[in-house]
């Protein structure tokens, strides 16, 4: 790929990053060209859809988490993922599932967030951490719970969280 090429491609990852972050997946492609000071051509010809465009977005980041979920308890995990959730408004819309199949891209790629989001809930259940009735699903239901109350005040987050986590905690 040519050096002005590879240019294009940073910025336009850069910029969507800082949109999806900010504004949501509902941006469109245009809007992020034009921020990125390039034609909707280049971003088409590096993503060739917007899903593309935020799949690789969305992909580092699905790296990053899975790296430190290896290090987490499941408690811990859940909570970093709600905060980053929280934080980055394009990750919590692909989390709940609206407009962009997080689990799919991110298993096909190997940062499969939601298997290793089992797996630490399936080890939490097993040391008796985590009641045994917990499923997948209500976990997800949980966090998507967390992110629509839309806190913006880190310490109401938290508490949210709190209150959540003593929930899935077995008595």
């Amino acid at each position: 790929m040519r050096a002005d090429a590879q240019r294009n491609r940073a910025r336009v990852l850069e910029v969507a990053a800082e949109v999806f972050a900010s504004e949501g997946l509902s941006v469109p492609v245009h809007e992020i060209a034009r921020r990125a000071g390039v034609g909707t051509g280049t971003v088409s010809r590096h993503f060739p859809t917007k899903e593309d465009l935020f799949a690789a977005v969305l992909l580092d980041r699905m790296r990053e988490l899975c790296d430190r979920a290896d290090a987490l308890t499941f408690f811990a995990f859940f909570a970093t993922l709600v905060r980053e959730a929280a934080a980055n408004r394009g990750l919590a819309e692909a989390l709940s599932g609206a407009g962009f199949d997080v689990e799919a891209a991110a298993a096909q790629a190997g940062h499969d967030v939601s298997a290793r989001l089992r797996a630490l809930l399936a080890s939490a259940q097993e040391s008796g951490e985590v009641r045994p009735d917990v499923t997948y699903a209500d976990v997800k239901a949980l966090m998507a719970g967390c992110l629509a109350a839309d806190l913006a005040d880190p310490a109401a987050l938290d508490r949210l969280v709190a209150v959540v986590t003593a929930g899935l905690r077995r008595s």
